[in-house]
């Protein structure tokens, strides 16, 4: 538009093209220096917003309309970067995408309607028949099923190693492998996975890396930095941070997202316009939340492992933890999650102490700023066999603590009278 056009323009009715979203080519500008809120609030957000907006409208359109051919020519061409049908794209979802990007660290981002469609979606991307792929045995135990349940029935092979065994990783590698799953740290165990090493072995093989950063979160690790190929978020728990919605995300190079993205809108796994709204209202407060959950989870651990009923506490940010050298060279913090084990309790007496807790209430997740207490034996694996569990490494008196924002002196208090009740 010219300075003449835009000037009659002030004085008459705005046309489509003006009131619709623009070009990401006038996202906010940020300096690279700026800190970790400052990208949390403004990151992947237009400088000006329709209406002249703050936040960033709901727009509940599932279709876009186009001013003329020309105009629908230009964006089939690649010519003009708009949104077209909602499965494929809509503005809620592009802001936050880039948004997540930059907390990341990485060139682009994927957002998908849970975090399970998010590896499944990079599965279905990446694996063909006779493709193997490899994880350590502590990943999400839903993630690992889809692969040994479901992707087996389309040839795929899946193969489990200890976690943190490079050499047993290194050995069930073949010519046939296609990728390398871990989380770091697990859950519920909170192993953390030497970064390095997993990136070295999937370079040296020619193998793509992936890693559920869920439990870190951007703020405490960016797996990118360390060469990950794919991180994976569920976006339901620290980022949305507030238990009402339902997200994920993957995040990488552009040139490995692009037929991610591309198989998404064929699969149809996209969030409503309202969630996306919700997860970037939850966003700008990331910092804040995680400096709380990081504080809460080391307080809570060391009060724990100094608690005369409990036999065992795991968390990477104590020294009594397996892998806690691996997580403080690589975190920044540890996040809320605590899974500790009562000791000479039978799985009544441990539920006995779930129930006694007043402020934490009793439910799956975690991330959000409510507490949230569990015992894995009974909300997850309730139907697994003994030997199962075994293998799974639940035991009958684990309890696993989601520690939200709450004080942390009030955490300990509480905890306190649910262990002495």
């Amino acid at each position: 538009m010219t300075t003449e056009n835009k000037q009659t323009s002030a004085t008459s009715e705005p046309t489509q093209s003006e009131t619709a979203p623009s070009n990401p080519r006038d996202l906010v500008d940020l300096p690279e220096s700026v800190g970790f809120s400052t990208q949390s609030v403004h990151a992947g957000e237009r400088s000006q917003k329709a209406e002249g907006a703050i936040a960033t409208p709901i727009y509940t359109a599932s279709t876009f309309t186009f001013e003329s051919t020309a105009s629908l020519l230009r964006f089939v061409n690649g010519e003009e970067e708009r949104e077209e049908y909602g499965r494929y794209g809509t503005p809620n979802e592009r802001s936050v995408e880039a948004k997540l990007a930059a907390l990341e660290g990485a060139e682009d981002s994927v957002v998908y309607s849970s975090g399970m469609a998010a590896i499944v979606g990079v599965l279905m991307s990446r694996l063909n028949q006779g493709d193997e792929i490899v994880f350590f045995d502590q990943c999400y135990h839903r993630s690992r099923e889809f692969c040994s349940k479901h992707l087996s029935r389309f040839g795929v092979v899946t193969r489990q190693v200890p976690t943190g065994d490079f050499e047993a990783m290194r050995k069930a590698i073949s010519p046939k492998t296609k990728m390398l799953v871990s989380e770091s740290p697990t859950n519920p165990h909170l192993t953390a996975v030497d970064l390095e090493k997993f990136v070295e072995l999937g370079k040296s093989h020619q193998v793509e890396t992936l890693i559920d950063a869920t439990l870190a979160t951007p703020y405490n690790l960016r797996p990118i930095e360390f060469g990950v190929d794919l991180i994976l978020h569920s976006a339901t728990k620290y980022l949305g941070g507030h238990n009402d919605l339902l997200a994920g995300v993957i995040c990488g190079s552009k040139q490995a997202l692009d037929p991610i993205r591309s198989l998404r809108g064929i699969l149809g796994s996209v969030n409503s316009a309202h969630t996306m709204y919700l997860l970037e209202r939850g966003l700008k407060t990331f910092e804040l939340r995680m400096q709380r959950h990081n504080e809460n989870g080391q307080r809570i651990a060391e009060f724990l492992e100094a608690h005369p009923r409990v036999d065992r506490v795991y968390y990477p940010g104590i020294a009594s933890h397996p892998s806690h050298k691996i997580a403080a060279a690589q975190m920044r913090g540890y996040g809320g999650l605590i899974t500790f084990t009562i000791k000479d309790a039978d799985w009544q007496e441990t539920s006995r102490i779930v129930d006694a807790a007043k402020i934490p209430r009793i439910a799956p997740s975690l991330g959000g700023v409510e507490s949230l207490i569990e015992q894995p034996l009974v909300m997850s694996y309730y139907h697994c066999t003994p030997e199962e569990r075994e293998a799974f490494g639940i035991e009958d008196n684990m309890i696993r603590m989601a520690c939200g924002i709450e004080n942390p002196d009030d955490l300990v208090a509480d905890l306190e009278q649910a262990l002495n009740a």
